[in-house]
C-alpha cells in the first residue's frame, strides 16, 4: 500500500512539473480537458459507456477551458486599457 501511494505521488509530481512551462491558455485547455474527461467518464459509466462519456466530456471541457481563457484575456485587456486611460488623464 505504501509503495502504491508513493508511486501515485511521484506520478502526480511529474505531471505537475510538466505543466510549469505551459502558457496560461495551454494550462486552461488541459485543465478543462482533463476535468471534462473525468466527469464524462463518471457519467458515461453510469449510462453504460465510460469511454464515450470520457471523449464527450473531454471535448466539452476543452471548449469550456478555451472559452474561460478568452474571457480572462478580455478581462485583463479591459483592465489594462482602463488603467492606461486613468493614468493618462491624471497626468494631464
Amino acid at each position: 500500500m505504501r509503495t502504491t501511494s508513493i508511486s501515485i505521488l511521484a506520478a502526480c509530481a511529474i505531471a505537475l512539473a510538466g505543466c510549469s512551462n505551459m502558457t496560461s491558455t495551454q494550462q486552461r485547455a488541459l485543465t478543462g480537458t482533463a476535468g471534462g474527461a473525468a466527469a464524462g467518464a463518471v457519467l458515461g459509466a453510469i449510462g453504460g459507456n465510460a469511454g464515450l462519456g470520457a471523449v464527450a466530456g473531454a471535448g466539452a471541457g476543452l471548449v469550456g477551458g478555451l472559452i474561460y481563457d478568452q474571457v480572462k484575456k478580455n478581462e485583463q485587456s479591459s483592465y489594462q486599457q482602463g488603467y492606461a486611460a486613468g493614468k493618462k488623464s491624471s497626468s494631464q
